[in-house]
């Protein structure tokens, strides 16, 4: 009881607007704004269209918890609602935990990746759901018409189903899923103001464990991953392969509608910008790039070593204003404790900071 108390008490000195994002989005607004200018009349629409829908979610503080009953500690509780291409929240009910596969593919994923997402946080790191305490997994398909999104909003997960033009259904990257459950787990951990610095670190949590729930599935080593996040969600026109390269940040697209990955990957190439809340979705690649190095060279599975340090750091050390500079010290320090000062382990860490510039 005594480290939830203190995990939940850096919440309330923030400023109201950025002590967590009242929606988080996979698809960043730099890109939606280069449909705008580049796309078809068709393409503005919908992009317009998905905009919008964020705009109204914007500012908005959800009341977390609202469910009627908490599942016993340890216990999976995944909800999957149809919008029907409407608007209202959470829509119709079509499955619930342990019912039968839907003949919708879209509910299936999302009831899969869910799965996925709570088995990676609960075998690996003994978490009980996004907030440690049985939160159900409730999840919104077919939001919206030709919605161009995903998002968690501070209680649930909702997707769209793409345009079909420039992107498939939300559902089907695995990565996406497990990015937008651990807002949800920053939300209750370290809280990291959706702004800046910290709000990229916010974005780079969700892509190190959007991408370690797709590593766990396929048993991949840190070698062997793809470390994509999105992969599969642009349609083959698309001149790209995901939304974000971990391994190769800035190479993850470069479409005429588009525009191209304005992904960083060291400091010195930070965009310093007001737009995208400050660039959360662009300078994420410079943390993306850091744990990326840092778990090849520690080597193995990413989840055991590298994912249990930035874990620890979410969870424990790092809070609301936390920087890039603080977040390379507390991975670091913990890499020092749990394996050793000077270990390979640590070495490893401080190699991969030093690398993108931030020590």
């Amino acid at each position: 009881m005594a480290r939830n108390k203190k995990k939940s008490a850096g919440f309330k000195h923030e400023h109201p607007l950025y002590s967590r994002c009242p929606i988080c989005c996979i698809i960043p607004p730099h890109m939606l704004k280069n449909v705008v200018v580049n796309g078809s009349a068709q393409q503005r629409t919908w992009a317009f269209h998905t905009l919008n829908i964020s705009a109204q979610f914007l500012g908005r503080r959800n009341v977390v918890g609202n469910i009627s009953f908490a599942p016993s500690p340890g216990e999976k509780r995944r909800t999957i609602y149809d919008a029907k291409n409407g608007q209202q929240l959470p829509g119709t009910l079509v499955r619930s935990e342990g019912g039968p596969a839907s003949s919708d593919v879209a509910v299936n994923e999302a009831y899969d990746a869910a799965g996925a997402t709570y088995d990676l946080f609960h075998e690996i790191f003994d978490r009980n759901s996004v907030d440690d305490k049985g939160l159900r997994l409730d999840s919104t398909v077919h939001y919206g018409v030709k919605y161009d999104n995903a998002f968690w909003n501070g209680d649930q997960m909702v997707y769209g189903d793409g345009d079909g033009e420039l992107f498939q259904r939300f559902t089907k990257s695995i990565d996406v899923i497990g990015h937008e459950l651990t807002h949800g787990v920053t939300q209750y951990q370290a809280g990291l103001q959706y702004y800046g610095e910290p709000g990229a670190l916010n974005e780079s949590f969700s892509d190190v464990f959007g991408s370690l729930v797709k590593q766990k599935v396929k048993n991949q080593t840190a070698q062997e991953a793809d470390w994509l996040i999105g992969e599969g969600l642009l349609v083959p026109t698309v001149k790209g392969v995901a939304l974000r390269s971990m391994k190769v940040p800035g190479t993850a697209y470069d479409d005429p509608v588009l525009g191209k990955d304005p992904q960083p990957a060291h400091v010195k190439d930070k965009y310093t910008g007001v737009d995208d809340n400050g660039g959360v979705h662009i300078n994420s690649g410079i943390p993306n790039y850091a744990f990326y190095l840092a778990a090849v060279e520690i080597g193995g599975y990413a989840w055991e070593k590298a994912g249990k340090i930035w874990y620890i750091a979410l969870r424990d050390r790092l809070r609301a204003k936390a920087d890039f500079k603080k977040a390379a010290s507390v991975t670091i320090q913990i890499a020092g404790e749990l394996y050793g000062n000077d270990s390979n382990e640590q070495k490893a860490v401080q190699n991969a900071w030093q690398k993108v510039g931030v020590i």
